[in-house]
């Protein structure tokens, strides 16, 4: 019988909560993988994969360092990628990275930008254009773990303010509007990669225990209704990889935890191509606002 071919998936936030959830739970399934994941903290998170003792005669994983807060590694990791993968394709190209911070510093590595919107939005859609050669000749699946919490913007005009570095937003406003722009972007990359790629956001729903407020004094509590397991959470991830049903309305990209396609009405505000267009620049623009070319 002819061995099945493995899939790859190259993820970032993958190291702990829900990515590595995830990543274990395909780890269990008879389908071989190839997973190549970016993690801050490549020794810790190759010893909890390692911990898992999965069956390594049928899947490979590599840890590449990856800091989403510095545009530069972001490039780094982006080629190590590329060169690890040679002439594979890339099935699945997973963007679950996030943060909750306040807007109270100066902005990473100089940026004009809070971190928070770096880490969730900003570096991610830079090393999608990065890998988009990769990404249209595999015809990969792209999906962008995304929040509810994006209905918690009101207006879309105090993005321009509250995104910028030391802009004194609270983390949790911070977070629903970052996620907000990080939508934007999953509608932006949709439209430039129609025909090429499958494009899902998703929503995993109301987490607690993933750390995702290890920077602020917050945790989701435990015994809330609608609360789910990490486990749970990563099962709505992965129904996004798979989902083929998708709606006629091609709008309708974001899938909730409850496995649902997210109505138009509820996700309006971020269907304007003139608001996406303006929130997912250029690789060449980012790279000229954020010094990385002279």
């Amino acid at each position: 019988m002819a061995s099945i071919a493995a899939k790859t998936v190259v993820a970032t936030g993958a190291s702990s909560g829900l990515g590595f959830e995830l990543v274990k739970q395909l780890l269990s399934q008879s389908q071989p993988y190839k997973f190549i994941l970016g993690a801050r903290d490549t020794e810790s998170a190759t010893r909890a994969y390692t911990d898992l003792q999965y069956d390594s005669t049928k899947h490979s994983l590599t840890v590449l360092p990856l800091e989403l807060s510095s545009l530069t590694n972001v490039n780094s990791f982006a080629q190590q990628v590329l060169d690890k993968l040679g002439k594979d394709t890339l099935d699945y190209f997973l963007l679950n990275a996030g943060m909750s911070k306040a807007a109270s510093e100066p902005g990473p590595h100089g940026s004009k930008w809070c971190e928070a919107y770096v880490v969730n939005h900003l570096s991610q859609h830079y090393l999608t254009h990065l890998l988009r050669e990769k990404l249209t000749a595999s015809k990969s699946r792209v999906v962008i773990v995304s929040s509810g919490a994006i209905r918690g913007v009101s207006h879309t005009s105090v993005l321009d303010k509250d995104l910028l570095a030391s802009s004194g937003q609270d983390a949790m406003g911070l977070y629903s509007e970052s996620k907000f722009v990080q939508l934007l972007g999953a509608h932006w990359w949709r439209r430039q990669l129609k025909g090429q790629c499958n494009v899902v956001a998703v929503s995993p729903g109301m987490i607690p225990g993933t750390g995702l407020g290890r920077h602020i004094d917050f945790e989701i509590p435990s015994n809330l209704p609608d609360a789910k397991t990490v486990a749970e959470g990563a099962q709505s991830i992965l129904a996004a990889f798979t989902r083929t049903d998708f709606p006629a309305n091609p709008d309708q990209i974001f899938l909730t935890s409850w496995g649902d396609w997210w109505s138009t009405d509820v996700i309006a505000k971020s269907l304007d191509p003139a608001l996406q267009d303006k929130w997912c620049p250029s690789k060449e623009r980012i790279e000229q606002e954020e010094g990385l070319v002279s």
